[in-house]
């Protein structure tokens, strides 16, 4: 199942510097790991904002709540999820 998640990260300034990094550093690592597994199909910045677009392909809704809810920067994100479907008038058929 292909999903489209649009994730727009707000870091409390709060949050101390040291500490902020090394969650990011974490969050680079697991996203990286997923982009391997083929978990995380695509991951797009979203210019002159502190925010992605990606797709996520997963067996289920519950894997990919899984995969969300372990990101390093879930606390500080909102995120918007779009389940997609084939379009029948396209010429490249997904996976």
């Amino acid at each position: 199942m292909l999903y489209l998640v649009h994730m727009d990260v707000h870091i409390p300034d709060t949050v101390p510097a040291e500490q902020a990094a090394e969650i990011k550093a974490r969050e680079k690592a697991y996203s990286q790991e997923l982009q391997r597994a083929g978990v995380w199909a695509h991951l797009w910045r979203v210019v002159g904002e502190y925010a992605n677009y990606s797709v996520f392909d997963v067996e289920s809704n519950d894997q990919l709540h899984e995969v969300l809810s372990n990101l390093p920067l879930f606390p500080y994100m909102t995120m918007t999820v779009t389940p997609l479907a084939q379009h029948p008038s396209a010429v490249v058929v997904a996976p």
